[in-house]
């Protein structure tokens, strides 16, 4: 199994990718911190690994709380001893708002969720994976964080800012401190992420239109990726990102 004895968090994990990860990384040997906002959730997605034999723990995390941060990361070394992968999935889209139209609230908001949130994790993280002397982050970003026009203004920011911080975590703590951080990069995907879709702006919409027809990923294609990432067969991978949207971009 490739992560025997490891300890990951997982926060999205009540669905979606973050669901597919944190089960298919249980089914891997490791000992699982599945964090999400929805706690029913959450525990769903800690009842399927348990059933299956694995061991999980589920917490309500709302990652935009340094509170529940700290929490979620007690929860990691307290319960398994160690913290030796962090999963940032927790994410929220836009709406397509250009910068034209969008608000500073609904900036904000973007930016909290997928900005500021893997920060603090990653920031928490850190501080224990550098006591260890080893660790992988694996940051769950988008095509949004690569072109312009898969998302809106905040959207497509925000994920362009999360592949940056996690190159310059891999630049900053590789060499002497051996903790990895790569991203992902999925191109769409069969998740609920879309249920936040729920008034999109035409003109913000129109530019992703342009980029073409989707091919649709299910979750645990990108739970894969995440795996090969956050395994050792990744050792020598450090600072790049992962595209997995079947090939839309390459078009």
């Amino acid at each position: 199994m490739k992560l025997e004895e490891k300890t990951a968090v997982v926060t999205g994990a009540g669905s979606g990718m973050g669901r597919a990860i944190a089960i298919l990384f249980a089914e891997e040997g490791a000992n699982v911190v599945a964090a999400d906002m929805n706690e029913a959730a959450v525990m769903e997605t800690v009842e399927k690994i348990k059933k299956a034999g694995g061991r999980a723990v589920g917490l309500q995390v709302n990652v935009t709380k340094q509170e529940d941060i700290d929490k979620m990361m007690r929860a990691a070394v307290g319960e398994y001893g160690s913290l030796d992968v962090l999963v940032n999935n927790a994410g929220i889209m836009d709406n397509y708002i250009p910068v034209g139209e969008v608000t500073n609230e609904q900036w904000d908001k973007v930016m909290n969720v997928n900005v500021t949130g893997p920060m603090m994790a990653s920031r928490a993280a850190i501080d224990q994976m550098m006591k260890q002397g080893r660790g992988v982050i694996v940051n769950n970003a988008s095509v949004g964080g690569l072109f312009g026009g898969r998302g809106g203004s905040a959207y497509v920011a925000s994920k362009h800012a999360l592949i940056g911080m996690t190159k310059n975590i891999a630049a900053v703590y590789g060499k002497d401190y051996h903790i990895r951080a790569n991203a992902i990069a999925p191109g769409g995907v069969r998740t609920n992420i879309g249920s936040t879709i729920d008034n999109p702006s035409a003109l913000g919409y129109k530019a992703t239109e342009r980029a073409g027809e989707v091919p649709i990923g299910e979750p645990e294609e990108i739970a894969k990726a995440a795996l090969f990432l956050a395994s050792e067969d990744a050792s020598f991978i450090n600072g790049t990102v992962l595209t997995a949207d079947g090939g839309w971009t390459a078009v």
